[in-house]
């Protein structure tokens, strides 16, 4: 770290610090208007910013006005995070910074008892959390959420199989393993790029969270069946179910996103699936819909959420989302839900998921839809992933719990 280096490191957390866009969107557009910057201070300067997210509740308790003074905040991330002594960044501080940071150093105990503090997660995030967790277990969630995610793969078993992938990864010097859940994931012990390996360019395996696979593997997609995804996004769980399938039946891909299709165009072209019909909609009553009405075994509804489960990769998410903003995303949930049953045949099913550890966006919208859908019943998950450790009958996986990234999921099953 160097004063230059801080420098850069400002001007992207002045951005970040505002919450008008996600952290890794303004890192990504500071990268290429900076194309000089080399490798290593990217990576300086996205762990920083990171750094800063994860101990932000610290921060403000500190430095209330930590959005009009980025420098002292990010100084204050170097001391949490990394731990760091004054001494070692001196260079970078002048001298009301260092008087700044003796504080900080000698009053480290008032974040003690503080559960936001020691959890590093928001009051409000906390509230709704309550919910479903005790204090303790909020504790545990929170610190294992502000760990950086492992890297997991999916082996694309349309092309290869997962034992010849990891002993080819092993021969090339990764450190890899099987991930303990998920029949077809690798997990990496450290971060790397994977962009330019002959693996992932020819389709053989895809980036993916063992929890998400895990949830591919809940919908249960047969061979011959009409299964929607009916949010598709970024695709992942759409090839996932396309090789479950092993390329018979078909699959539409459902998104309001044209963005989000043309992305997935080229993964879908290397995957070797031909099973797969992306279909762009307007909404979740577009016309495009209506034509499979009661012709569908499965639909999967990978709602979008308020993504809290992803704040391990995601950490702004915390203060980019409030309890307003989730309550108009479980209203849109419950719409795109009940837009859903409609193409289920009889004895089809639903698999509603997100990627959210609220109650108000999880079991709230299974127990709302089962009152207006008399005609449809819960399921119980465990029938479909026999050999993961799941208590109830939904899915609800954590990094304490499943050391995946925070999901949720419901079987709905229409009745005969």
């Amino acid at each position: 770290m160097n004063k230059k280096l801080l420098e850069q490191i400002l001007l992207v957390a002045n951005e970040v610090l505002n919450f008008n866009r996600p952290a890794d969107a303004v890192l990504s557009y500071f990268f290429r208007n900076n194309k000089r910057l080399g490798q290593k201070d990217r990576g300086e300067i996205a762990e920083t910013i990171f750094n800063l997210l994860r101990n932000l509740e610290k921060i403000s308790l500190v430095l209330p006005d930590y959005t009009e003074n980025a420098k002292l905040a990010v100084l204050s991330s170097l001391i949490l995070a990394r731990g760091l002594s004054i001494n070692a960044i001196q260079e970078l501080c002048e001298p009301c910074d260092i008087e700044f940071l003796q504080q900080l150093k000698s009053q480290k105990n008032i974040f003690s008892g503080r559960l936001n503090c020691m959890a590093e997660l928001p009051m409000w995030l906390i509230e709704l959390l309550r919910e479903i967790y005790s204090d303790e277990e909020i504790l545990s969630l929170g610190r294992a959420l502000n760990n950086p995610a492992s890297l997991d793969i999916r082996v694309n078993t349309i092309k290869e199989k997962r034992s010849k992938v990891l002993q080819q990864l092993q021969e090339e010097g990764y450190c890899v393993q099987k991930t303990p859940y998920s029949t077809w994931g690798i997990r990496f012990e450290e971060k790397i790029s994977l962009n330019m390996h002959p693996l992932f360019n020819n389709g053989s395996i895809e980036v993916q969270d063992e929890g998400s696979q895990l949830l591919s593997l809940l919908t249960n997609a047969n061979r011959g069946e009409i299964v929607v995804d009916f949010c598709a996004g970024a695709g992942g769980k759409t090839l996932a179910m396309g090789a479950m399938m092993q390329n018979t039946g078909r699959i539409y891909a459902f998104d309001i996103s044209e963005k989000r299709l043309n992305n997935l165009k080229p993964r879908l072209k290397k995957s070797g699936l031909s099973n797969v019909n992306l279909q762009l909609i307007s909404n979740e009553m577009d016309a495009k819909i209506k034509r499979l009405y009661g012709k569908c075994n499965m639909v999967l509804v990978d709602a979008p959420c308020s993504g809290t489960g992803t704040l391990r990769r995601n950490p702004d998410i915390k203060y980019r989302q409030s309890h307003e903003s989730i309550r108009r995303i479980a209203m849109q949930q419950q719409s795109i839900l009940q837009a859903a049953a409609p193409l289920i045949t009889r004895n089809g099913r639903i698999i509603y998921a997100t990627c959210s550890l609220t109650k108000i966006e999880n079991e709230d919208q299974i127990n709302l839809f089962l009152q207006n859908n008399p005609e449809f019943m819960l399921t119980d998950v465990n029938q479909f992933l026999p050999n993961v450790p799941i208590t109830g009958k939904m899915l609800r996986f954590t990094p304490v719990s499943h050391q995946t990234d925070g999901f949720f999921a419901a079987v709905l099953q229409r009745k005969e």
